[in-house]
């Protein structure tokens, strides 16, 4: 994986972050010096950002191509994913503190 640490870099994880969270929505804003995604558990008629992620741009765009490329594996071996046309969409949402 492009993505995977240096070899030798040991990586710890939380009991807490382990378990995960489960996000049906995702925002992204971004400045010149970085993007803000903001992941969010939306049952309307409110939702509540379970994690928020800031990255440098340049790593904005390694994510995106480790996203693309984990997808392509998934479609070759479980099969095509539908992007739902009949579903609705969210409705957009706004961030507030």
């Amino acid at each position: 994986m492009a993505d995977a640490p240096p070899s030798g870099v040991r990586i710890k994880i939380s009991d807490e972050t382990l378990r995960g969270s489960y996000a049906n929505q995702m925002v992204v804003t971004h400045t010149r010096e970085e993007f803000v995604m903001d992941w969010a558990n939306l049952l309307p008629p409110e939702g509540v950002v379970v994690s928020r992620v800031i990255v440098h741009p340049a790593h904005m765009k390694r994510i995106i191509r480790a996203l693309a490329d984990n997808m392509r594996q998934y479609e070759e071996r479980f099969g095509a994913v539908p992007e739902t046309q009949d579903a609705p969409a969210p409705p957009s949402p706004s961030v507030v503190n």
